[in-house]
C-alpha cells in the first residue's frame, strides 16, 4: 500500500505554471505583456519620440504653418495682394498688427498667405527629390555594374554644381526680367530648378543604404526561394532603407524654405504676383531703416519654419538611429 503523503506530494503539473511541460510561453507574465506584441523600427521610434517635448514643440509649429498654408482665410481676412497708398509705411497698430508696406498692403495677411508659396515649394521639393533621388540610388545600388558607374558620374557632375550659382542659372534662363510667367509657372521652375540640384545627395544615400541591405540574409532568402526584382524591392529593400531618407527629407524642408527665400531675395526665385516670405523680404530691404518691421515679421516667420523642421529632422533621426538612444 502506498504512502497517502507521498501520493498527495506528487500530482500533475498544470498548464498555467510557467517552465513545466504543457505551458504556454507568456505564463506567468501580467496580463498586458502577454498581449502586447512585438515592436518594430517605427514602433519604438514613435515610444521614443513621445517622450521628447522638442518633437512636440516642432511639430505643433509644423502643423500650425501647414494650416496657415491650406486655409490661410483662418487666420486673416485682409488683402494680401492689393493696398491703399493712405496706408503707405504705416506702423503697426490694433487694426494692422504688422503694419503696412510701401504700397499700403497688410503685413500681417502678406505674412500668412506668403506662407503657402515657401511651403508648397519647399514641400514638393522635397517630394520630388525623394522621388527622383530615391529611384535613382536603388537602380545603381541594386544593379551595381556599368549602371551604377554611369548613374554614379552623373551624380557627380550635379553634385559638383554649386547650389546657389546653378539656381541662378537655371532661373535666370528661363524666369529672366523678360519672361512673363504665370504664378504656377514660376513656381513650378523654383520646384524644378531645386530638384534638378538636389537629387545626388539622395542618389547616394540610397544607395549606400541598398549596397548594405541586399546581401543580407532575408534578401539571399527571398531570392532563393524565387522572388522576382521587384517584389524583392518593394518588400524587402524598400522598407528597411527608408529611414535615412524620412530624416534627411525632414530636414530638407526646412532647408528648402530658406533656398527658396534666398532665390527670392536675389530677385530669381519667386517674383509678384506670387506672395512669399523670400518676396517681402527683398522688398524690406530698402525701407530698413524707416521700417524695420517689414523686415523682421516675415523673417521671424521664416526662421521659426526653418528651426522646426530642423528639429523634427533631427528628433526623428535621434529615435530611428539605435546608436543614438
Amino acid at each position: 500500500m502506498s504512502d497517502p503523503s507521498t501520493a498527495s506530494i506528487v500530482s500533475t503539473p498544470r498548464p498555467e505554471q510557467p517552465g513545466q511541460i504543457g505551458a504556454p510561453a507568456d505564463a506567468g507574465l501580467p496580463e498586458s505583456a502577454r498581449k502586447e506584441k512585438p515592436r518594430g523600427l517605427l514602433d519604438d521610434a514613435w515610444r521614443d519620440l513621445r517622450r521628447k517635448p522638442l518633437f512636440w514643440i516642432s511639430a505643433f509649429f509644423i502643423l500650425l504653418f501647414v494650416v496657415m498654408a491650406a486655409v490661410p482665410s483662418l487666420f486673416s481676412s485682409g488683402d494680401a495682394v492689393n493696398g491703399n497708398l493712405t496706408n503707405s509705411l504705416g506702423k503697426p497698430s490694433s487694426t494692422a498688427w504688422f503694419g503696412y508696406d510701401v504700397q499700403g498692403r497688410d503685413v500681417y495677411a502678406r505674412v500668412i498667405y506668403g506662407a503657402r508659396a515657401s511651403i508648397v515649394v519647399a514641400l514638393l521639393s522635397v517630394v520630388g527629390t525623394l522621388v527622383f533621388g530615391g529611384l535613382m540610388g536603388v537602380v545603381s545600388g541594386y544593379r551595381g555594374g556599368w549602371v551604377d558607374a554611369l548613374l554614379s558620374r552623373i551624380a557627380d557632375v550635379f553634385f559638383g554644381l554649386p547650389f546657389v550659382l546653378g539656381a541662378i542659372v537655371i532661373l535666370t534662363t528661363f524666369n529672366g526680367s523678360g519672361t512673363s510667367n504665370s504664378k504656377w509657372k514660376i513656381m513650378g521652375l523654383v520646384i524644378a530648378s531645386l530638384v534638378l540640384l538636389s537629387w545626388p545627395v539622395v542618389m547616394r544615400l540610397m544607395r549606400s543604404s541598398v549596397l548594405s541591405t541586399k546581401e543580407a540574409d532575408y534578401i539571399m532568402a527571398a531570392r532563393a526561394l524565387g522572388a522576382g526584382t521587384g517584389r524583392i524591392i518593394l518588400k524587402h529593400l524598400l522598407p528597411n532603407c527608408l529611414a535615412p531618407l524620412l530624416v534627411y527629407g525632414t530636414i530638407m524642408v526646412g532647408s528648402f524654405i530658406g533656398a527658396e527665400a534666398t532665390l527670392s531675395f536675389l530677385g530669381v526665385g519667386l517674383k509678384s504676383p506670387v506672395v512669399s516670405w523670400g518676396i517681402m523680404i527683398s522688398e524690406a530691404q530698402n525701407y530698413l531703416r524707416v521700417a524695420p518691421y517689414l523686415l523682421f515679421f516675415p523673417a521671424a516667420f521664416l526662421v521659426t519654419a526653418v528651426l522646426s523642421f530642423v528639429m523634427l529632422g533631427e528628433a526623428v533621426r535621434e529615435a530611428l538611429d539605435p546608436k543614438l538612444r
